[in-house]
């Protein structure tokens, strides 16, 4: 419903609450020009420090590191809707962490793609490298299947990786009749490949290969699912890893812009994950003809999307509840609204006087002895 047409603000039937045409997007409560904001958060997405956005465009640092903020959480939101949404078959995934230098701390971050399209579908940004780190990553991981599939996970020699993976990949199995807690039972199909490297002096001297869980056959066909993969190995996520080093100025290992917050790092990762999904073509996913993006190969769009469109996606909100009412639960039922009101007062000793008689004159008092 129009609330207001000159400032284009709308009333929703239902929570009565009023909301401008900017709200769900990025530039909800923002007056800059919209292509001010464009310019910016796309030299962010391509790793350009803030600093020399500050020095090119006279813009204070923090105005700055809230639209990053803002685009990053917008991001974040768009990621979830459209994962959501599709029907993903999750057949061979890659999974890595990167060590972030931070100002006086570090911080790791842990990333997971899906290779036979390369589709960035997770990350989990903390400041310790534990067992939680890989739970919350491979619990994302899990949301975006739909049904249980054959599914291959590489990893490298961490040894938190293979039972977080196992703990992830688990279903709900009722196996007897009645009360009682349900059975978690495996996924007959994972199969768990671990690629360790040993170095000497900074070089890689050797490369073991595991098969921690499965059926080496059933391996070897998941492999055949990318083109050009034969063997276990890690060489996707840590070329994404590149990519994200390359992309977000507070990944680079020698740098005076280091990261100070995780909340900084977290909205920059998924900035620059879901525009690597959408608004960036691959090179191996691409032909002449046509320019191919990850989302675009994972079936989740069907265009090369622009950062403006990005920007202005309208993530749709979750459905109101009408808030909990508060205090006692009322005894009395309400009074009938169709019935006369009692009048309000003290209700009178002496009767009203009767209109159709003349009125006593007023006068002196005569007092009689």
């Amino acid at each position: 419903m129009v609330h207001d047409r000159q400032r284009e603000r709308y009333r929703c039937k239902v929570c009565k609450k009023t909301f401008t045409s900017r709200t769900g997007t990025m530039f909800e409560g923002l007056r800059k020009p919209t292509e001010l904001i464009v310019i910016v958060v796309t030299l962010l997405a391509y790793g350009c420090p803030v600093q020399a956005i500050v020095k090119a465009f006279r813009l204070d640092e923090r105005t700055i590191a809230n639209w990053r903020d803002r685009s990053g959480a917008h991001c974040q939101r768009v990621h979830e809707q459209m994962m959501q949404q599709a029907d993903l078959t999750l057949s061979h995934v890659q999974a890595d962490e990167i060590r972030v230098k931070g100002r006086k701390k570090v911080i790791w971050m842990a990333l997971a793609m899906l290779v036979p399209t390369r589709l960035w579908l997770a990350g989990v940004v903390q400041p310790t490298r534990d067992t939680p780190l890989a739970d919350r990553l491979f619990e994302q991981v899990r949301q975006w299947t739909k049904h249980i599939s054959a599914i291959l996970v590489c990893v490298d020699g961490w040894p938190a990786y293979p039972h977080s993976i196992e703990r992830a990949f688990r279903s709900k199995i009722k196996r007897t009749a009645g009360r009682g807690r349900c059975c978690l039972e495996m996924w007959s199909g994972l199969v768990i490949g671990q690629v360790i490297k040993r170095q000497y002096k900074h070089r890689v001297v050797e490369v073991e290969r595991r098969l921690l869980r499965g059926d080496p056959h059933q391996a070897q066909k998941l492999l055949q699912t990318t083109p050009g993969c034969t063997i276990l190995n890690t060489a996707y996520i840590e070329r994404l890893n590149g990519t994200m080093r390359e992309r977000l100025a507070q990944l680079t290992r020698k740098c005076r812009h280091a990261a100070c917050r995780l909340e900084s790092l977290h909205h920059g990762m998924y900035l620059l994950g879901v525009t690597y999904n959408l608004c960036w073509s691959h090179q191996q996913l691409s032909t002449n003809q046509q320019q191919i993006s990850p989302a675009m190969a994972s079936g989740l769009t069907d265009h090369l999307w622009s950062i403006v469109e990005l920007l202005t996606y309208k993530v749709v909100p979750e459905p109101w509840h009408e808030p909990k009412k508060r205090g006692r639960k009322r005894i009395k039922p309400l009074p009938d609204p169709n019935q006369s009101k009692r009048p309000r007062g003290r209700p009178r000793l002496r009767p009203l006087p009767d209109p159709n008689q003349p009125k006593r004159p007023r006068g002196d008092l005569v007092k009689s002895f």
